[in-house]
């Protein structure tokens, strides 16, 4: 598992009092951008530096289908400006362990993907929150796959193999 893991993405500064539009990437937002937290602020790629900037959750507040979170030391729009399009990372040891079941979307993106005949359908290129079921962005040779994340589809996970294993429902793969 990384040192460090990501929780949220600063979309825009949002209004005049130094708030910042984060879109949260994960499952307990709540406990993650609780006031007094200390965060990690990556770089556009989800990358920490040598010496990463810490900033401090002041207030958090539902906003659309983010989160408005009012971060110490910055006061206005102009001073969060430079935020806009970076991460926001956690140690991985803050973070509650990990269900029998589940998974970090990190640790899908990269894997290869097959079916259980053996054919390759091509690499994880993105994790979608959808409803009913998450979506796996699959980038193939030829073309680009949406898998639904759920069990009936996804037979095997092997994350020391790097490799999913699926069985698609007729029709699926040539969508």
């Amino acid at each position: 598992m990384p040192e460090h893991l990501v929780v949220g993405q600063i979309t825009k500064p949002h209004g005049t009092k130094g708030e910042v539009f984060v879109w949260p990437l994960t499952d307990d937002p709540d406990y993650v951008f609780a006031a007094g937290r200390e965060l990690l602020l990556g770089d556009t790629d989800g990358t920490l530096g040598e010496e990463p900037l810490v900033v401090r959750v002041v207030s958090t507040r539902p906003f659309k289908r983010g989160l408005l979170v009012r971060l110490e030391g910055y006061g206005d729009r102009t001073s969060v400006e430079p935020m806009s399009g970076r991460y926001l990372l956690v140690p991985a040891g803050e973070l509650a362990p990990l269900e029998e079941d589940e998974v970090y979307y990190h640790q899908l993106l990269g894997l290869e993907v097959v079916t259980v005949d053996g054919e390759v359908v091509g690499r994880v290129r993105e994790v979608y929150e959808t409803e009913p079921a998450h979506l796996l962005e699959v980038k193939g040779a030829e073309r680009v796959h949406l898998i639904p994340f759920v069990k009936r589809i996804i037979k095997k996970l092997d994350l020391d193999e790097g490799r999913l294993v699926i069985k698609p429902p007729p029709g699926l793969l040539d969508i």
